[in-house]
């Protein structure tokens, strides 16, 4: 599929590759790496960031802060820090993007489709009526209305302005 216009692409495909070549261990550790901008927010156990390559508008990947590339490799903390970097996701991305829906998955693995199969993490992709439109099937091109950047502003000023809004619940008595 074809991107009408993507020019962070090629930032990224000369990007040299961090020690151990993981792309997100590099931006994990590294508050410099070229992708820092794209981080809507970090936790102690996650970091959420913007996908470079999007399906739509404000897709995002929650990525736990160790390498691991099973679910079954996370501790029950970190699985449940990966699960609450989602919902945290899902909020920031409703407050800023008003969709319609989500898709939220994780492709375990690479026979599941997962493009970075060795550090395993979660897609909150917000999804809007009619946005699978003509353009992927007749000209195998997405569209994509927002620039990251912008995009990436707005989700990090929803994360700090959320506040209370994206802490858990309290449990029903």
């Amino acid at each position: 599929m074809r991107q009408i216009w993507a020019p962070w692409r090629m930032e990224f495909v000369e990007q040299a590759q961090p020690p151990g070549g993981c792309v997100l261990c590099g931006l994990s550790n590294d508050p410099a790496h070229r992708q820092a901008g794209h981080v809507v927010e970090r936790t102690d156990l996650t970091f959420t960031v913007l996908n470079l390559y999007p399906y739509t508008s404000g897709h995002v990947m929650v990525v736990p802060h160790r390498h691991a590339a099973r679910l079954t490799d996370l501790s029950a903390t970190e699985a449940a820090a990966l699960i609450e970097g989602g919902r945290r996701a899902v909020l920031a991305l409703t407050e800023t993007m008003s969709p319609e829906g989500f898709n939220l998955g994780i492709n375990h693995g690479h026979a599941a489709g997962a493009g970075m199969d060795d550090h395993l993490h979660l897609h909150v992709v917000p999804r809007w009526e009619g946005d699978t439109n003509f353009m992927p099937v007749l000209a195998d091109v997405r569209v994509l209305p927002d620039h990251l950047d912008r995009t990436a502003a707005r989700l990090r000023e929803a994360y700090a302005t959320l506040g209370a809004a994206l802490e858990p619940p309290a449990p029903a008595p």
